[in-house]
Formats: C-alpha cells, sequence, structure tokens
C-alpha cells in the first residue's frame, strides 16, 4: 500500500504531460502527413524558406514547383509548410 501511495504521483505526472504536450504533438504530426499526402497539381503552399509557390508536378518524394512563370523548381514534399490560403 505505502508503494502505491509513493508511485501515485508520478503516475499523474506521467498522464499530465502525454495530454499536455505528447498529444497535442502526435495530432499535429498526423495533421501535416494527411496535408502533404493531399497536395495535387495547382495548390498554393508556403514554403518552410517563406516563398510562396504554386505545385507543377508532384511525385512521390518530391514536388515540382512553380515560383514564378519562369521558374520551375523542384523541392522536397518535407519542404513545405503549409498550405496558403488567400486573404481575399
Amino acid at each position: 500500500m505505502e508503494i502505491i501511495s509513493q508511485l501515485l504521483p508520478f503516475v499523474f505526472l506521467i498522464a499530465i504531460m502525454y495530454f499536455v504536450i505528447i498529444r497535442p504533438q502526435q495530432k499535429e504530426a498526423k495533421a501535416k502527413k494527411e496535408m502533404l499526402e493531399a497536395l495535387k497539381k495547382g495548390d498554393k503552399v508556403i514554403t518552410n524558406g517563406g516563398f510562396i509557390v504554386v505545385i507543377y508536378k508532384v511525385e512521390e518524394h518530391f514536388l515540382s514547383v512553380k515560383m514564378n512563370d519562369d521558374t520551375i523548381v523542384k523541392i522536397t514534399r518535407d519542404s513545405i509548410a503549409k498550405k496558403y490560403e488567400d486573404e481575399a
């Protein structure tokens, strides 16, 4: 009985850490993975470098993106930060 009363605070601490830190990070990682898998030609995205680009061609691990009318660059899917939504 004494061991249970000594371990109880640690169990509560681990439970709090799971719900406050670990679970939200897992949800965020899952949402980003789903977003990266759903990318298609014509989507506007923001790269980790801060560029707003349009997806020109989708491959398995790479994306060809248009930076302007003349410049097409090949990047990895992991270099996409998020989708770009116009504020218009």
